[in-house]
């Protein structure tokens, strides 16, 4: 058995952890509130957004399509991972990291698949066994639609340009605190939204439907990315919660376990003590 230095020893290493885990659980669950308030505000709108403009550019005829709907052979794929700058939120990055792996060996085996990272931990795990064109880890120290719009603008750069055929979104939508979802979403080409091209007829556009979409459908795909940012933002607070709640339980009942060791130790160091004092006194009466 351990002496008992060693053992409070590890009881005040375990306390000083669970201060520690349970001093950033409370900062991530203020984080998350402000965060979630803010995706969940977002997110009707974008989705509505989304959805008119998939529908408009659906209703589109041949060259008056929209530039970004362009579906061209997939020779050449673009995959932006949104991870976090920070860990200790569970599993939260390497979800990512597996998703962007599997659609790289998998989905577009044989074709070139580049990698654009958005967060620190994926980019320091992906750049091991992945072409990292770009890393926008500063992305997190301010977060804001402009921030995002310019790394939106470059992608959409690339797709016109034909340097990618493909662009995939990868990242965590929030759900709740406790769960997270891997989304694996096309960002480019625009997917039309199917049987949606009769309702677009029932419309008078002023200026032109093409030039409607032409200006609207850049604003829709910067709050995509936006979006796809803030769900990972408020997810990663959220993971780090829940990681580090498990965290701050698991060190209570660690701690618990030693303070039960160290005074079932001291008791059988007590129990010793009396006993070689009554079996001196006993030998002194003989």
């Amino acid at each position: 058995m351990a002496n008992l230095k060693e053992i409070r020893n590890r009881i005040a290493s375990v306390s000083s952890t669970m201060q520690i885990t349970s001093a950033m659980k409370m900062v991530s669950a203020a984080k998350l509130k402000k965060a979630q308030d803010a995706i969940t505000a977002m997110r009707p709108y974008a989705n509505k957004l989304t959805e008119l403009l998939q529908g408009l550019s659906a209703s589109l005829d041949g060259d008056a399509g929209s530039k970004f709907a362009d579906n061209r052979a997939v020779n050449k794929v673009l995959i932006v991972a949104i991870t976090s700058n920070r860990g200790l939120c569970g599993a939260f990055n390497s979800n990512i990291i597996k998703q962007t792996n599997a659609l790289v060996e998998t989905t577009y085996a044989g074709k070139q698949v580049d990698v654009l990272a958005i967060g620190k931990k994926g980019n320091d795990i992906l750049a091991k066994r992945h072409n990292v064109v770009a890393n926008h880890s500063e992305v997190f120290d301010d977060l804001t639609f402009d921030v995002v719009s310019e790394i939106a603008k470059d992608l959409m750069e690339h797709f016109t340009e034909g340097k990618y055929d493909k662009i995939e979104l990868v990242y965590n939508k929030f759900k709740n605190a406790a769960t997270q979802i891997i989304m694996t979403e096309q960002f480019l080409p625009i997917v039309p939204v199917e049987g949606n091209t009769s309702g677009a007829a029932d419309y008078i556009f002023e200026p032109s439907k093409p030039e409607i979409v032409e200006q609207l459908i850049p604003k829709s795909l910067k709050t995509q990315l936006y979006k796809a940012v803030r769900d990972s933002f408020a997810s990663e607070h959220g993971a780090r919660m829940t990681a580090m709640h498990k965290a701050t339980d698991n060190a209570t009942e660690l701690r618990d376990q030693l303070k039960l060791t160290y005074n079932k130790a001291r008791q059988a160091a007590i129990t010793n003590e009396i006993l070689e004092i009554v079996g001196g006194a006993e030998a002194l009466n003989n």
